[in-house]
């Protein structure tokens, strides 16, 4: 990042600017907007979700040197919107105005060996795991990371590039099929619950948070967040706030981060994953906090104040796949039933604007909000049983 500076939106244009244009950016793009900033995006998809609702488009492939000429020339700051957005592009776009993150928090978050490491050398456990980019890395891993699971050190997500693996023949037998890639082995552990942290960290070092979101993951894909007081032990809860701004601090990060945990059954926490920009789990923000992990993102790009978000409703965050579309046997896409959603309290509908469902496409999410968990919880119930999803 370069030099820190303080973006005010005017009435002359100010322009901020995100590489990606899917769901996240679009949901960037609305809270830059609603601040007065204008915004352009970066994204070869013609029809890309924040695209279609930008200031400007740049459509062109996210290394394309004339591409990121018209995005510097266009924009004041510019963040991105998914991890895997080449570090390659932001590190040129650095040369000229302010990125946040920058290309080397990014990188690391990239490659799961270099995150890995990022925890051990900022004293944060995680899972028990091993490197394995050659056949002599992979005949020396010790028995005890068995049963575990194999994943791509590089470009996996929502479960993709992921195999459990049993024993050493089962081990062997997953690298092959991902065809020898540089892999990271982690142990299997035995989970009680998923849960992340958002925060928001600018580049004079101050770190805000969200509150600590409980998660519940479906064939590798979230489906459900919950977030209200005492979703998570205090003390577990504690100890994620505390290792997710070590993380950061570690990175210089700037602008919004995502740390994934486990919570062990025993009662420890140990760090999954890292996501250098908004997450799935932060949508709820949008309706039930002052804050939303979006503005917050708007905020440490632009160098503006860093206010600790404050919720004011208990939530249910339902993840809205593209299976929704698909009634069980039919051929054709179906619109689901959003007028019943709609009708219950305190029922928040987000839709991306994506033309294609799909099985496993994040099409939207629904924000239930309510005075007490017990009632957020019963209505999310309810609006799973309108809409087809298997209950929580």
């Amino acid at each position: 990042m370069t030099a820190a500076v303080t973006l005010l939106p005017a009435s002359s244009e100010v322009t901020l600017g995100v590489l990606g244009g899917g769901q996240l950016g679009r949901m960037f793009v609305h809270a830059a907007q609603s601040m007065g900033f204008f915004t352009a995006v970066l994204d070869p998809d013609p029809a890309s979700p924040a695209g279609r609702v930008s200031h400007h488009h740049v459509q062109t492939d996210y290394l394309d040197p004339q591409g990121l000429a018209q995005l510097a020339g266009l924009c004041a700051a510019v963040t991105t919107e998914f991890e895997n957005v080449p570090a390659a592009a932001l590190a040129a776009l650095a040369e000229r105005l302010p990125v946040a993150p920058a290309a080397a928090a990014v990188a690391i978050a990239q490659d799961r060996a270099a995150e890995k490491a990022h925890f051990v050398r900022c004293g944060v456990p995680c899972a028990p795991y091993a490197v394995i980019e050659t056949a002599a890395q992979l005949a020396a891993v010790d028995a005890a990371l068995l049963p575990g699971i194999l994943k791509t050190a590089r470009l996996g997500y929502d479960g993709k590039g992921q195999v459990r693996v049993a024993d050493r023949a089962a081990l062997a037998d997953a690298w092959a099929r991902l065809q020898h890639a540089p892999c990271v082995l982690e142990q299997m552990l035995p989970l009680a619950a998923e849960c992340s942290v958002i925060l928001a960290r600018g580049a004079d070092g101050t770190v805000v948070h969200l509150p600590v979101q409980r998660n519940l993951h479906r064939d590798g894909i979230l489906a459900v967040t919950e977030v209200y007081e005492g979703n998570i032990p205090p003390a577990q809860e504690q100890s994620g706030l505390h290792a997710a701004k070590s993380i950061a601090d570690g990175l210089d990060y700037v602008g919004v981060l995502c740390v994934e945990f486990f919570l062990l059954q025993d009662g420890r926490l140990v760090v999954n994953e890292i996501a250098p920009r908004p997450h799935n789990s932060g949508h709820y923000s949008i309706d039930a906090c002052d804050l939303s992990q979006f503005e917050l993102q708007v905020r440490a790009m632009a160098g503006l104040p860093l206010v600790a978000p404050r919720q004011h409703s208990p939530a249910v965050m339902l993840n809205l796949l593209g299976d929704l579309w698909r009634a069980p046997g039919a051929s054709e896409a179906r619109t689901p039933p959003w007028d019943r959603v709609l009708a219950l309290p305190g029922a928040h509908l987000h839709l991306y604007g994506k033309q294609t469902p799909a099985r496993g496409r994040k099409m939207g999410h629904l924000t239930l909000t309510a005075a007490t968990p017990e009632a957020a919880r019963a209505v999310a119930l309810q609006a799973c049983a309108v809409l087809g999803i298997d209950p929580f």
